[in-house]
């Protein structure tokens, strides 16, 4: 195939000031809407009170209405008598023209009436009683006593609330106080969404080989609205040049025109690409359209960004991986979203947190890493997800990111990093579960989740998870490590401060498709066969248990697909599935699931480790418990752990 390369891959600075200047025509808009449909919207402007509030000295209780100092020395047992004014106040009621309150006089007034000239307190109901001659007192007041002055609230020509904001019922609220029916917001930009590719498939329909549900749509059409954007779903277009330079026209410059176009897929150099053709071809027929401003930008992932303006209209077309089209949205178009829709930039949350272990980069290309986020001794902990750019569970799951930049190699075990969160806090998990991967563990985690837990789990392996205990991060780790000398699991590689649950016996062997009969053979034809480069395998990460019973059966040999490592077990039985690879090591339940043959290999102990100092927490202690549930091991049982 023809390859055409990137027009010009810039660094990432240069490509935020060429898109910056390309969108310097563009302002935020304003519209007044109704007050009830104004929660949750930007605020254009400053409001000012133009009324007081209250707009009149209002009483705050049942009651009557006093001169302070007519009640001063009153007490219980001696209680003193006012006259009772034939005035009555009720809440919306004002004193007739002229009433002036009477010294020694009370006046009986109800909460929210409008305290009368004179009157400077109010005696609340509780400590007075009928008496002849009038209203016995039997507890002084201050002046001021139960009385909300005009203004005392809100003052005219108060700032009351600032522009930037987002409006919550608190807000509104408040306005409507000072009687606005009407508010200035900013419109929120129209965002169209455009997938591109023939292998692209919306969910609910049928996939063939080499076509992918559309994840990137729903996904930044989300995105789009959480940054105060209202967004156009626009379908999905073939790898057709006219069509998709029909689709852009219609966006940029037809009677449903958007304020912003985003597309995903189709800008790498691959001959089949056809959105950068279609962005040029229509620039050059279109007014007011500089085309291509950027194409291709020196990041990872992320790198075949394509950045224009047609029609005065930001056209974006990010990666088709859904990882890298993630870390382009949130680094060139939410900038652009967030000043078009009014949303201030402190929206974008950051925290500090240490890298757990060293993080190595590509230098010469800024690099950006989801990661999860726990709590460690020493505050966050950040861990890579090691994902790809193709990976959509890993965006799913991970609590933020981090960048990288152009001139750094790595970033050192300990060093700090600061993340920029994909919600607004971090969100501290009741249980975190760092270690060894097994599907028997993610039916107890499903139990805790049903029971209102909400659990973190990290498969980085065994060994790797007792080190992430060692260091105070997690507060469990699945373990299935063989000390042979001893013969017995886990026990001996506990670190300090770590002790076990007893978990439960699981059978692992080498899997492969059934239909083949490529290991129907007695157990040292097997040890030749999986030994040699006929058969390619599917690895396990290193510092897995599973890892190390597949090293101890290779006995130094590393086959071909050695260097192919997957971190789950479902990983295995998926890439053996589809002909990715032809044997690996998993749990015979993964692989009676998958229709794959097994050969059993060792009846191996899956244990929890648990630091002394989480032992006790809620979760853990609903985790032991589940462990010891005759009804829990039944089912685990069922399903193949004993």
């Amino acid at each position: 195939m023809k390859q055409r390369q990137f027009l010009n891959v810039v660094d990432e600075d240069a490509a935020h000031a060429a898109f910056r200047s390309a969108c310097g025509h563009l302002d935020p808009r304003v519209e007044r809407v109704p007050l009830n449909r104004a929660l949750g919207r930007i605020l254009a402007n400053d409001v000012a009170a133009v009324v007081d509030v209250p707009g009149f000295d209002r009483s705050n209780v049942d009651g009557f209405a006093v001169h302070a100092v007519d009640t001063y020395g009153a007490e219980e047992l001696e209680p003193i008598t006012l006259t009772l004014s034939e005035v009555t106040l009720a809440a919306g009621d004002a004193p007739r023209e002229g009433f002036d309150t009477p010294a020694g006089t009370a006046v009986q007034i109800a909460t929210g009436g409008v305290v009368p000239r004179g009157a400077d307190a109010v005696v609340m109901i509780e400590h007075t009683e009928p008496v002849d001659g009038g209203v016995g007192i039997s507890r002084s007041v201050a002046p001021g006593a139960n009385v909300s002055y005009a203004g005392s609230d809100i003052g005219r020509g108060d700032t009351v609330l600032r522009r930037g904001i987002a409006l919550t019922s608190r807000d509104t609220a408040v306005l409507a106080a000072i009687g606005i029916a009407h508010v200035d917001v900013t419109c929120k930009p129209r965002v169209a969404v455009v997938s591109t590719g023939d292998e692209i498939v919306p969910p609910g329909g049928t996939l063939a080989i080499g076509q992918v549900f559309d994840s990137n749509q729903p996904m930044l059409l989300d995105a789009v609205v959480e940054l105060g954007c209202e967004p156009v779903p626009s379908g999905i277009a073939p790898d057709d040049l006219d069509i998709v330079e029909s689709t852009l026209e219609a966006l940029v410059s037809g009677p449903d025109a958007v304020d912003v176009v985003l597309l995903s897929g189709g800008t790498s150099k691959g001959e089949g690409d056809v959105n950068s053709e279609a962005v040029t071809r229509l620039a050059a027929r279109l007014p007011d359209s500089p085309g291509i401003v950027v194409h291709g930008v020196a990041l990872k992932p992320g790198k075949p960004i394509l950045l224009s303006v047609i029609a005065g209209t930001p056209v974006v077309v990010l990666p088709g991986f859904p990882t890298s089209a993630v870390f382009t949205f949130h680094e060139f178009v939410a900038p652009l979203l967030r000043r078009l829709s009014g949303v201030p930039d402190d929206a974008v949350h950051t925290v500090e947190a240490i890298a757990p272990m060293r993080i190595t980069s590509v230098p010469g290309r800024a690099e950006y890493s989801l990661v999860d986020l726990i709590e460690g001794e020493n505050g966050l902990a950040a861990y890579p997800l090691g994902a790809g750019s193709g990976s959509v569970t890993a965006f799913g799951r991970a609590d933020g990111f981090v960048r990288i930049p152009a001139s750094t190699e790595y970033v050192a075990e300990g060093q700090r990093m600061t993340i920029r969160l994909l919600e607004d806090r971090v969100r501290i998990p009741d249980l975190v579960v760092i270690g060894s991967h097994c599907v028997g563990l993610d039916y107890l985690l499903g139990l805790l989740a049903a029971d209102g837990y909400r659990i973190k789990a990290i498969p980085v392996g065994s060994t790797a998870g007792l080190a992430a205990l060692a260091r105070g991060e997690g507060d469990v780790a699945g373990t299935h490590l063989l000390d042979a000398d001893t013969g017995r699991y886990n026990e001996s590689f506990l670190p300090r401060g770590v002790r076990l649950i007893s978990g439960y016996d699981r059978r692992q062997g080498i899997v492969y498709r059934s239909e083949s009969g490529l290991f129907d053979v007695d157990d040292d034809h097997l040890l030749e066969e999986i030994r040699s480069d006929r058969y390619r395998m599917v690895n396990r990460n290193p510092g897995s248990g599973t890892r190390i019973l597949i090293d101890q059966l290779l006995d130094g040999r590393q086959p071909a697909g050695y260097l192919h490592q997957v971190k789950t077990h479902n990983g295995v039985a998926a890439a053996i599935e589809q002909s990715r690879a032809d044997w690996g090591m998993t749990l015979e339940t993964v692989a009676e699931a998958a229709g794959l043959g097994f050969r059993f290999v060792a009846n191996e102990r899956y244990d929890f480790a648990v630091r002394d100092d989480r032992w006790d927490r809620p979760a853990v202690v609903a985790l032991r418990r589940l462990l010891i549930n005759e009804q829990v091991r039944a089912d685990l049982a069922e399903i193949g752990f004993k």
